[in-house]
């Protein structure tokens, strides 16, 4: 059974960081596509950040060069560092992550991101 498990979200001033954590049970990090959505209020779901079983991680341009995507293969762990965090960053965070021995995609409950003064 594959779990993921969020971790970090809180209530951040505009221009702080955050760092949020994802904890994958039942499925390898270091095998597998993971990565990063969000949905704010009443919006749809978006794609922040995803890192690939090959290549280099691929960002949605609203966070490139303030966000970074990162791993744990030991730990099974992935992390985004959110940096110059925006009002219009607040929303419920999600990590994922796509399992190639089933073709499954997994996601965790979600961690809310409130950026306010």
């Amino acid at each position: 059974q594959v779990e993921l498990v969020e971790s970090g979200g809180g209530l951040v001033q505009p221009g702080g960081s955050l760092r949020l954590s994802c904890e994958i049970s039942g499925s390898r990090v270091s095998m597998n596509a993971v990565g990063w959505y969000r949905q704010a209020p009443g919006k749809q779901r978006e794609l922040v950040a995803v890192f690939p079983t090959v290549g280099s991680p691929t960002y949605s341009d609203s966070v490139k060069g303030r966000f970074t995507i990162s791993t744990d293969n030991a730990a099974n762990m992935v992390y985004l560092q959110m940096n110059s965090l925006k009002n219009e960053d607040t929303a419920v965070y999600y990590c994922y992550t796509h399992d190639s021995r089933w073709g499954m995609d997994y996601w965790g409950k979600g961690t809310l991101v409130t950026v306010s003064s």
